[in-house]
């Protein structure tokens, strides 16, 4: 039975910008002088993890920082902006899940995020988007490694018991891409608001809108 994977936060909802805006805070919070701007947070966004992102930007201006309990405090920044937000689901992504369930496809969420945030954002899209959406939901205490390693796809695949072939992933960031590929899975491009000048080369395809049709069909090919 093909399956369709959705990879992280931001290709259900474009929480970007929240993201960014949780990180600033954090910085403000924990006194650390850094304020990201647009430009520059997306010259970071070619790694995985906030809290590597943290430490390695810490470590390039010599400054000991911790990195862990920054990005601790960022992701309950996250969840508050999350509550406080009116989110919907981004273009195509309704429409792709009830076409995957029409066709009787899987439907997965395979992120390395914690399971906080990932419940912050379910709360956020509800009712259109919940935990029933999907078969399965992976995050990250589920795998010893994040992505780009590509240990949460594999793992999706086991418990779905579905071979690579039968899956397309969907994901918003280099990294995410790399970890499909990785796991010998196809891979829609689909950029958030500060991925969308990246290199995605990589994927099977790239898309601002999901096609329905078109991701129901791969999943099938």
């Amino acid at each position: 039975m093909p399956a369709i994977l959705f990879g992280s936060i931001s290709t259900l909802a474009d929480t970007s910008e929240l993201q960014r805006q949780a990180f600033n805070e954090a910085f403000a919070q924990h006194g650390l002088d850094w304020t990201w701007s647009q430009e520059e947070y997306r010259s970071l966004l070619g790694s995985n993890g906030g809290a590597q992102r943290v430490a390695d930007y810490a470590a390039e201006r010599g400054q000991d920082v911790d990195a862990a309990a920054v990005h601790a405090t960022k992701s309950q920044l996250f969840q508050k902006l999350l509550a406080e937000a009116t989110l919907s689901p981004r273009p195509g992504v309704r429409e792709t899940i009830e076409g995957a369930k029409a066709a009787g496809h899987k439907v997965g969420f395979v992120t390395t995020t914690s399971k906080a945030n990932v419940d912050a954002l379910l709360a956020a899209l509800e009712p259109d988007i919940d935990a029933s959406t999907f078969d399965i939901v992976v995050y990250d205490d589920h795998v010893d490694e994040p992505k780009p390693a590509p240990a949460a796809y594999q793992l999706a695949l086991d418990w779905l018991d579905i071979e690579p072939a039968d899956a397309v992933a969907i994901e918003d960031n280099i990294g995410g891409v790399r970890a499909a590929l990785a796991a010998g899975l196809r891979c829609i491009a689909f950029p958030n608001a500060n991925t969308a000048g990246a290199d995605f080369d990589e994927a099977t395809d790239t898309a601002d809108h999901l096609d329905a049709d078109r991701v129901v069909a791969l999943a099938a090919a």
